[in-house]
């Protein structure tokens, strides 16, 4: 692809090819369609398209790029709330030091990966897993329902970065401070 002019990013055996215009993007397509049937190999129907990434965006290796932003697909982020549902049920007999270190295991791998994300990535991300820890408090203190209203105050987010929860939005805070220097 770099001797005929393309640009090509791959990583084992996806890639992305990037073009200027939709008449290279066909071009870069017929040679990947001839280089794939030489090498008696496919192409993955559903995943092999032509897209403007400034308004269709696409998805790759786990993120949702649109115009100059990255994202995590959907079905990441469906995976990272379920990892963290399993560690936080509001059953759970274990201690809160116990759950926020697992809990931390999970942010701490998934931020690893989605650091280069957007910005407003993270503070939903991070106020959703204090509702499931509030959640959790409420239970032990005999109240039914989610944290809600008054428990923002009975626990407020201090409350969990003084028990050691890993914050997504200061982490990236941190990430985005020190890529500036």
């Amino acid at each position: 692809m770099a001797q005929a002019g393309f640009e090509m990013v791959r990583y084992a055996d996806d890639f992305v090819i990037l073009c200027h215009t939709a008449d290279e993007a066909h071009r870069a397509l017929e040679l990947v369609r001839h280089w794939v049937a030489d090498n008696s190999l496919m192409l993955h129907p559903t995943k092999t398209k032509i897209v403007e990434a400034r308004t269709d965006g696409f998805e790759f290796l786990g993120y949702r790029f649109v115009k100059h932003r990255r994202f995590p697909r959907r079905k990441s982020l469906d995976k990272f709330k379920d990892a963290i549902r399993a560690k936080t049920k509001r059953t759970s007999g274990d201690s809160l030091a116990f759950i926020v270190s697992r809990v931390n295991q999970t942010l701490y791998g998934w931020f690893t990966y989605f650091q280069h994300s957007h910005g407003t990535t993270f503070r939903p991300l991070d106020g959703w897993v204090r509702m499931r820890l509030r959640s959790i408090l409420r239970k032990r203190s005999g109240r039914k329902g989610r944290a809600l209203g008054l428990d923002h105050h009975r626990w407020p987010n201090a409350y969990f970065a003084k028990c050691g929860l890993f914050s997504l939005v200061a982490a990236h805070e941190l990430a985005v401070q020190s890529s500036r220097r």
